[in-house]
């Protein structure tokens, strides 16, 4: 049972669109270091091409950033090549990481003019911090509070002009305020099955492994539309071809290794095999609740609603009412099983 529970754990973490612990140095291997070489997210990189542009031949600092949408699409990335684009330097740290208000006067204190601060899931931020970044993003101040009750005062530091960046994957948790802050705010979007295959080109070359472009299509295919995803899976692909397959990633190479990962041709693993069945199985279908659904499956409420659900509805293969998950046709037709005719 442990090694069970183990195994479920890693196919999971395949497909999970957060970066993992270990992960980071990959990553920042595979990352596209200017404008030009970044694949898919066509409007932005247009309309994001012209704002730096913009503010180059002006010779000012850009407004401040507000990148948003689903984890592992390019928001980070996408924030380093603002800043080599532009020739500054970028300083980075996350919401949970700015805990008390002399973490984030330390940081605005000691920033150069021009240079970016990069906040990733900046919707996990305190509201204390929070107040202490607006006229810093807005008069380019710092105001510190010294001593307590009657005697406090207020002292303001002037900070230079510098780029604010955050990401989010969760708009609607920010504050009004905060959101009015960011002069330019750019939506990033799942990417399309000839994109994610470009990417695994390019990650291959940059690896130095041969993969065919069949190959690349089978694990784009696999990857919901999601480039940390591609790359995590090309990673294992990887491995299987140089023990099985003499280093060539070849289609068939590709199809087997993902076959021994458990995730199929539409990008599903076990577990999201597993809720589908419950529903349709245990539950007849549907309606079931998400505690409900959580326990029969042995998952945690979170990591079902956060990676499992979204992609089963974006395939349509559940739907989400007041009373719970529901399997749709298209669910019965995956799993190959018999939809009652009550439910046609």
């Amino acid at each position: 049972m442990e090694d069970q529970n183990k195994q479920n754990q890693e196919v999971e973490a395949l497909l999970e669109p957060e970066i993992e612990p270990g992960e980071a140095a990959f990553d920042v291997t595979l990352r596209p270091k200017r404008l030009e070489e970044f694949v898919g997210q066509a409007k932005l990189k247009e309309k994001l091409g012209i704002f730096v542009e913009a503010a180059k031949k002006r010779q000012e600092t850009p407004e401040h950033v507000l990148f948003y949408g689903p984890p592992g699409l390019g928001k980070t990335t996408l924030s380093h090549i603002i800043s080599e684009e532009l020739g500054v330097k970028i300083r980075s740290t996350s919401g949970p990481a700015l805990e008390r208000v002399g973490d984030i006067a330390s940081i605005l204190t000691n920033l150069e003019p021009g240079d970016i601060l990069f906040i990733d899931e900046i919707h996990r931020m305190n509201k204390t911090i929070e107040e202490v970044l607006y006229p810093a993003m807005e008069e380019f101040a710092l105001d510190i509070v010294i001593g307590k009750g009657p005697s406090a005062r207020t002292v303001r530091l002037d900070l230079p002009h510098f780029t604010m960046i955050g990401a989010t994957t969760r708009l609607s948790l920010l504050s009004a305020p905060l959101r009015d802050r960011f002069g330019a705010t750019f939506h990033l979007e799942e990417y399309a099955q000839n994109e994610l295959s470009q990417i695994v080109e390019r990650s291959a070359r940059i690896l130095g492994t041969q993969i065919d472009k069949s190959a690349a299509d089978v694990v784009a295919s696999r990857s919901r539309g999601t480039p940390r995803i591609a790359n995590r899976l090309l990673k294992r692909v990887r491995d299987f071809a140089e023990v099985r397959n003499d280093g060539l990633l070849s289609e068939s190479a590709s199809r087997e290794a993902l076959t021994m990962l458990e995730i199929d041709e539409h990008g599903l693993d076990r577990m999201d095999r597993q809720i589908l069945e419950t529903i349709i199985i245990k539950f007849r279908g549907g309606p079931v609740g998400v505690q409900t659904l959580a326990a029969a499956t042995s998952e945690e409420i979170e990591t079902l609603e956060a990676v499992h659900e979204p992609y089963l509805m974006r395939l349509g293969l559940i739907d989400r009412t007041p009373r719970g998950r529901v399997a749709t046709s298209r669910a019965y037709e995956h799993l190959n099983i018999d939809q009652p005719a009550d439910r046609g």
